[in-house]
């Protein structure tokens, strides 16, 4: 709609990313002078119900909180309270919580892939839609989805929100005859994976450079899933790790008026976690086989250090990494002997865990203030869809700019860029409120007083 020289345009919701929200662009005098994304999701209140509960509880709690990436929190928060009681798993336990979240990592990056992004990049408005014209395409995602979800069954107990989750380990642990046809499973999957890196690679990607820090998890000889350090690799090409427990003294939330969710800054800069950041730091600890695949899609070769910030190529660091999680699935199972028991006992303590592990989206930091008697005191839980809303706002502002700068393509057009920047990061919202409505308002002359009317939701 058109009034007094200024456009305004409203678009219902965003498709294709999980929870609700809004976004504004305000573009004055052709200047984008603010993107906000407005995060309007009802809290969900998590940290606050865990308090008084048992210590044992967290990590069937917290998986409600998602239904996509539910392994991530039951690990994160059994890494973290377990770090309080000072326990550790044994190699078995550990390499078993490995490949459920493999499950998860297959199933959230194929879903991710195939239903949600690849739509952006051939035209088609729905994945329902792209079936029509793509449909072995959508079929071969359906079974690496499926592929992710068996393993989830069978170590988990379900493929959605885990029931076999529990501190020390899981309740029960698989045996070889249960695993067996998992493997061929996994087999044909890995085909699949490599279709979905070369199918992937054939895209075109329109040019984008994230400006932020990228932030994942690093471990010494493997790439980093189910536990790490966290470390960051500056923009300037400067990297640092430090300890999982100076997390919050390093990573800083703060509220903003128009979202739900909070926001966070890493030293007091902008921060990005995910694929891109994971690729980025630990690439050349993928195995060969997907440093193959890396390569032969055009990242470049990680053990030379090659780095992707363009946030639309996201999409094959993903196909790379399901490539990845479905061969250490099969290295697991290959190497799998029963643990005699599958956990091992944690008793309470009073004092302070942390736990980070890698979410498909990024890294997720859990922490936990234990009473002697086991009972939680505090509990504080940092996605990474509430990290990266700070680097999303910044690329939608420096990618709208760019736009309207070369040739503004009018609002049917700026929407639809802005639209796939968002869905390039695949966010969560629902895991980070504690989109999409776009309403983009033109305006010339005196810069109006936003407070007033100009770009509010």
């Amino acid at each position: 709609m058109t009034h007094r020289g200024s456009r305004v345009l409203h678009v219902g919701s965003l498709s294709r990313v999980e929870g609700e929200g809004a976004l504004s662009l305000h573009v004055h005098d052709g200047t984008v002078t603010t993107a906000r994304l407005e995060i309007y999701e009802p809290p969900r209140f998590f940290e606050a119900f865990l308090r008084g509960r048992s210590y044992t509880e967290p990590p069937d709690i917290t998986a409600r909180v998602c239904g996509i990436c539910p392994v991530a929190y039951q690990m994160s928060a059994c890494a973290a309270i377990e770090d309080a009681c000072g326990v550790t798993v044994d190699p078995v336990i550990r390499d078993l919580r490995r490949l459920l979240y493999c499950g998860e990592w297959i199933e959230s990056q194929a879903l991710h892939i195939y239903l949600l992004h690849a739509p952006d990049f051939l035209g088609r408005p729905s994945a329902i839609d792209l079936a029509r014209t793509h449909r072995i395409e959508v079929e071969r995602g359906l079974r690496l989805k499926k592929a992710g979800n068996s393993l989830m069954e069978l170590l988990g107990g379900r493929a959605v929100h885990p029931v076999n989750v529990r501190l020390g380990g899981f309740h029960r642990a698989p045996t070889h005859e249960e695993l067996r046809p998992l493997r061929e499973e996994l087999k044909r999957a890995l085909d699949d994976a490599w279709a979905t890196v070369r199918w992937v690679a054939g895209f075109e990607f329109p040019f984008a450079h994230t400006a932020a820090d990228l932030f994942a998890l690093a471990a010494p000889d493997t790439y980093a899933i189910e536990s790490g350090t966290p470390t960051v690799l500056r923009a300037d090409g400067g990297t640092e790790s430090f300890p999982v427990g100076e997390f919050t003294d390093r990573v800083r939330e703060i509220h903003v008026p128009h979202s739900t969710a909070l926001h966070s800054r890493l030293d007091g800069r902008l921060h990005l976690t995910g694929s891109l950041a994971r690729f980025a730091i630990n690439g050349r600890k993928l195995s060969p086989v997907a440093i193959e695949a890396a390569i032969e899609a055009g990242l470049g070769d990680p053990r030379e250090g090659a780095v992707c910030r363009n946030p639309y190529r996201s999409i094959l660091v993903r196909a790379v990494e399901t490539l990845y999680a479905v061969e250490e699935a099969l290295r697991i199972i290959d190497g799998y002997e029963p643990p005699a028991r599958p956990y091992v006992d944690v008793p309470p303590v009073a004092g302070v865990g942390h736990g980070a592990t890698e979410a498909p989206r990024g890294m997720l930091y859990h922490r936990y203030e234990l009473t002697a008697e086991g009972t939680v005191a505090s509990a504080l839980m940092v996605p990474p869809t509430a990290q990266n809303q700070g680097a999303i706002e910044d690329d939608l502002l420096r990618l709208a700019q760019r736009a309207i700068g070369e040739q503004d393509p009018g609002d049917d057009a700026l929407t639809a860029l802005c639209e796939r920047a968002i869905r390039n990061h695949d966010p969560c919202i629902s895991c980070s409120t504690h989109f999409l409505d776009l309403k983009i308002v033109r305006t010339s002359g005196a810069i109006p007083d936003e407070t007033s009317g100009g770009c509010d939701a």
